[in-house]
């Protein structure tokens, strides 16, 4: 067997479709770490995976390689006491609930260790927009991760390079190569840093839709039944719901317009419907899944009064100070924040409902503006992005405004328009708004 530990025998093992042993795979994991295994191997891998796919086993040894590629947290050390509990989604456009919702579970008595990425092809990452507050320390060594966690009780960080390095690495690659929407892929690279992070439960938001890497409900309940299955193996208890992303979540798609529609949010300047829909559900099933509430219901009112009561609001401001941002950042966002210098109102063209959108459209002109990147290693831009995107089913006239583009030049806001009139379709009927959370699937 000693051939197949050369790591063009395993791309071509797993190209044919044959089943890779625990050993195979952790020598490939393990290249993957130490750069031994070249980015041209590991795009070949993972483009194998992405057309054969993996069995359970498989799946659940590639989660526990990567997760055992760097350190695993263990938080009594720290004088870190639980219930301690993650959050996950596999990413849309505009999707900043992470954002709110660490902070409002802390404040119902849970603590939220929380692991984000940065955004992979059309979606953006938490990690990203995180980094659009000046001064916040997004990838602390583990000790202040640590300290935010005792002193705070929330703290959202991307990994740090004793984190599920593994992943890091792969995580980069699958986004310029094609190879994002691969279901033991995205699994494993999501229960690799919410096992290395200790929690002691998970809460997954998988979304489908147009904006989303899982285009159908189909798609996105194997991809649900797939983390499920594999995190409660692994000894992880896991919950996850299945959203929509058929439109923006929110109103606002970019990093420092996504950062001030969180304060909004948090402070209660807007309603935002859908988002607050599945932040709350997302919320109660995080509560319930350690044991911080019993009772579903219980649990969202709880989390509904940590919001209203500015709660929430204060921890994020703590947990920003705590992670080297400013220290008033909640109540004076706007002078921190940088924005693009050219704004300018997309209005419609014709009279009607809107009836489609494509969202996944809406994320590729965030990154034609600067916002996302076309290489791993590509700085992105902060400052642009797009605000007041309207909904479904809303009712327009010729020339109100579908959202508002903040850009860097006006060639930038042509390209950005032209993209929202190709995005938005307007018909003269009314489209029937779907619910926003589709499914809730408990171990």
């Amino acid at each position: 067997m000693s051939e197949l530990f050369f790591p063009q025998e395993i791309i071509r093992k797993k190209r044919d479709g044959e089943v890779l042993h625990a050993a195979e795979i952790d020598f490939f994991t393990a290249g993957i770490t130490d750069g031994s295994i070249s980015e041209g191997q590991v795009a070949a891998f993972a483009m194998a995976v992405f057309f054969q796919g993996m069995n359970d086993e498989e799946s659940l040894k590639l989660t526990l390689a990567i997760m055992n590629s760097g350190d695993v947290i263990n938080w009594a050390s720290y004088g870190v006491e639980g219930p301690l509990v993650e959050k996950h989604s596999t990413g849309g456009v505009g999707d900043k609930i992470t954002l709110m919702l660490a902070p409002i579970v802390t404040a119902c008595g849970a603590k939220v260790p929380t692991i984000s990425g940065r955004g992979l092809g059309h979606t953006g990452g938490t990690l990203d927009k995180l980094e659009a507050i000046p001064g916040y320390d997004a990838t602390p060594e583990l000790d202040l991760f640590a300290k935010v966690m005792k002193d705070v009780g929330c703290s959202i960080i991307g990994q740090t390079s004793n984190l599920a390095p593994a992943d890091k690495r792969l995580y980069s690659i699958r986004d310029v190569t094609g190879t994002v929407e691969s279901v033991p892929l995205i699994t494993a690279s999501i229960l690799s840093k919410k096992l290395a992070t200790g929690a002691d439960g998970l809460v997954m938001d998988v979304k489908f839709g147009n904006g989303a890497f899982m285009s159908t409900y189909r798609k996105a309940k194997e991809l649900t039944d797939n983390i499920v299955k594999v995190a409660n193996q692994a000894g992880l208890p896991t919950t996850a719901i299945i959203s929509d992303m058929n439109e923006v979540m929110g109103q606002a798609a970019g990093h420092s317009v996504e950062i001030k529609e969180t304060i909004e949010y948090l402070t209660g300047q807007v309603s935002l419907p859908r988002l607050h829909e599945v932040t709350m559900t997302l919320a109660a099933e995080m509560l319930v899944i350690v044991g911080a509430q019993s009772d579903i219901s219980v649990a969202r009112k709880k989390a509904e009064e940590a919001l209203s009561s500015g709660r929430a609001a204060e921890i994020f401001g703590r947990m920003v100070a705590a992670h080297g941002g400013p220290v008033d950042f909640v109540e004076n966002s706007a002078a921190y924040l940088k924005f693009a210098p050219v704004v300018r109102d997309i209005k419609a063209k014709s009279n009607g409902f809107v009836d489609d959108i494509d969202t996944r459209s809406i994320g590729l002109a965030v990154v034609g503006l600067g916002g996302g990147r076309t290489r791993a290693d590509q700085d992105i831009d902060h400052g642009v992005g797009f605000e007041h995107c309207l909904g479904l089913g809303v009712k327009v006239s010729i020339g109100d405004r579908l959202c508002q583009v903040v850009a860097n030049s006006q060639e930038q806001a042509d390209a950005a328009e032209r993209a929202i009139h190709s995005a938005y379709l307007i018909d003269d009927k009314p489209v029937s708004v779907v619910p926003v959370v589709h499914d809730i699937i408990r171990p």
